[in-house]
């Protein structure tokens, strides 16, 4: 999804759909496929993603004469913090689509959002360069970090994009030589883009980006959503548990009781300290283990076999007297 093309086929391709009611059975391969894919539940922190990003928009469409606002995604790592940032982005493509189709006979298409990754150990030419690639920009090894701006910012303007995802952001360290111009490019994008900025990264206030002069212009002009672990009570509401009923409402199993997986809730949320990334997996993997062992239902027994991620395991790690 980092190049244009990758990312218009995700955005204009069907998400996973739940089984309906009158629908033709699934077969086995298919329920297999659905489950590896499946659907994205939308969490708290996906809808407040989505009201921060088009209001922010919104905000910045007339700016003209400094950098737009922006948004910062934290979280813990298997938060969920990707999945909020790329079905956001997908909704911002679809919209802008919608709204301006091209002409009757016109290949020409606008290219409304950019997704970047962060590379590891960044410079601001790496980086620049993964903005340049992403739209086919030619870059040659003669060209300079400057040429490359310049060319990216002409050709994101034209193209028309209005929404830059930046995945892995904790990946910049401002305090190095490296960070501190790569944290630079990324000031002078947000001021020469008509776009609006969207950055995601693990326990970014607790990095470097949140501190010194660099770290105190970013946090000025973003707006933070955290990304962490839902409780299991929030005041007389449970999200954990609503996010587990429409996790399993969307389960295609032929013989899974539905109000099982709600009733497990707290087991639930003791395995994955409440992180949907590690939720959802484990969940989705014991759905493929109940199609491949026959049993078509999921139960305590069923998710005590399944390995859960490494970060999971350690959360639930016995802690030994020393």
């Amino acid at each position: 999804m980092t190049t244009w093309q990758g990312w218009h086929r995700f955005a204009t391709t069907e998400p996973p759909a739940p089984p309906q009611p009158g629908d033709p059975p699934r077969s086995r391969d298919e329920r297999l496929a659905y489950h590896s894919a499946f659907v994205t539940i939308r969490t708290p922190a996906i809808s407040q993603l989505a009201t921060q990003v088009r209001t922010l928009m919104i905000l910045g469409r007339h700016q003209q004469t400094t950098a737009r606002p922006s948004l910062i995604v934290t979280g813990p790592a298997a938060a969920g913090k990707t999945t909020a940032l790329l079905n956001v982005g997908r909704a911002c493509h679809l919209a802008h689509t919608r709204t301006n189709p091209p002409p009757p006979g016109s290949t020409h298409t606008t290219a409304p959002v950019a997704y970047v990754l962060v590379p590891p150990g960044a410079t601001a030419k790496t980086l620049i360069t993964e903005f340049a690639r992403y739209l086919g920009i030619p870059v040659t090894t003669r060209m300079t970090q400057t040429q490359i701006t310049d060319a990216v910012c002409h050709t994101y303007t034209q193209a028309g994009v209005q929404l830059v995802l930046i995945d892995e952001i904790h990946r910049l360290n401002p305090r190095t030589t490296t960070g501190a111009q790569t944290a630079d490019l990324l000031k002078d994008l947000t001021e020469r883009l008509p776009a609006t900025f969207v950055y995601a990264g693990i326990n970014v206030t607790d990095t470097p980006l949140f501190s010194g002069t660099r770290g105190a212009q970013l946090a000025g002009r973003a707006t933070l959503v955290d990304c962490g672990p839902l409780p299991a009570r929030h005041g007389k509401r449970e999200p954990f548990r609503d996010v587990i009923t429409d996790i399993e409402n969307a389960l295609d199993l032929h013989h899974h009781k539905r109000g099982t997986l709600p009733r497990h809730a707290p087991y639930l949320h003791q395995r994955t300290a409440g992180r949907i990334g590690s939720l959802t997996r484990l969940i989705r993997q014991a759905a493929i283990t109940a199609i491949h062992d026959g049993t078509e239902r999921i139960t305590k027994t069923t998710l005590d076999a399944v390995k859960l991620d490494h970060l999971a395991e350690q959360h639930n790690r016995p802690t030994r007297n020393r």
